[in-house]
């Protein structure tokens, strides 16, 4: 088996929807296993992939995803280790599990790749931060790069840098539901239909980060652009600022950030 899945809950479910949707791994390459009948069953008969309840069934595939929850690692990396191979690479996504810390639970010298990514993989969209521990090679960082690219985008981070990664992409999608629904519900109080105003304001959202991903502009200088004198944009804008949408979004991206750190 090519590819394998501790854990395959909904991050578990994106990440294997972008690989098959993009057709790096065909779904009988790819086994996923899950202490829960109904989420294996559930990840089956979307995405076609072999389940099992057996931990080391999975372990044994050439890389190994670990998607458990954080307070599962210690416990789930003691019952594989002594199945994992000093050829395989394990890939991991969990907040707040460092490089040294996995290594120890290992043991012994394991290819490891700490990772954030998150849930617009689904949508080939997602957003993933990688770094590797001195065991994997060049070669094997180029190959993780284009698996987690086939749902997105990817790019190496220093580790420093990932509880900042949770911050800015790992949680970010909550934010911007969060966003999305709320225009949505302005939109209905204003007489739109309510599918209506979800498709205009998540389209608004998705349009304006492409703008900001494909022109480089400032997002402070699109954001201008929209604001003409004396009109309808910088009003709204102003009452945004009053209200303190910045600091909000700063200050729950520091909680974010300290509580990935804490984990």
């Amino acid at each position: 088996m090519k590819l394998g899945f501790i854990g395959t809950g909904n991050m578990a479910g994106a990440i294997m929807g972008g690989i098959i949707k993009n057709e790096l791994f065909k779904p009988e390459e790819i086994i996923g296993s899950d202490i829960s009948e109904a989420r294996r069953q559930k990840v089956r008969e979307t995405y076609g992939i072999q389940v099992t309840d057996d931990n080391r069934k999975a372990a044994a595939a050439e890389v190994l995803v670990l998607s458990v929850k954080p307070q599962y690692y210690e416990e789930t990396i003691a019952e594989i280790k002594d199945c994992v191979r000093e050829d395989q690479l394990v890939i991991t996504i969990a907040p707040g599990k460092t490089l040294s810390w996995l290594g120890e639970q290992f043991g012994k010298a394991v290819k490891i790749v700490r990772t954030m990514p998150n849930t617009p993989a689904l949508v080939g969209e997602g957003m993933t931060a990688a770094c590797v521990n001195e065991y994997v090679t060049e070669e094997e960082k180029a190959y993780v790069l284009k698996i987690l690219g086939s749902f997105g985008k990817a790019e190496v981070v220093a580790e420093g840098l990932i509880d900042a990664v949770v911050a800015v992409s790992g949680s970010a999608p909550a934010y911007v539901f969060m966003f999305i629904e709320a225009m949505a519900d302005a939109a209905v109080a204003e007489g739109m239909p309510r599918p209506q105003a979800y498709q205009f304001a998540a389209q608004a959202v998705y349009g304006s980060a492409k703008m900001v991903l494909e022109t480089g502009k400032h997002p402070g200088e699109l954001k201008d652009m929209v604001c003409s004198p004396a009109g309808t944009t910088i009003e709204a804008v102003a009452v945004l600022e009053e209200r303190g949408l910045r600091s909000s979004v700063i200050e729950a991206m520091r909680v974010c950030a300290e509580v990935s750190r804490t984990m």
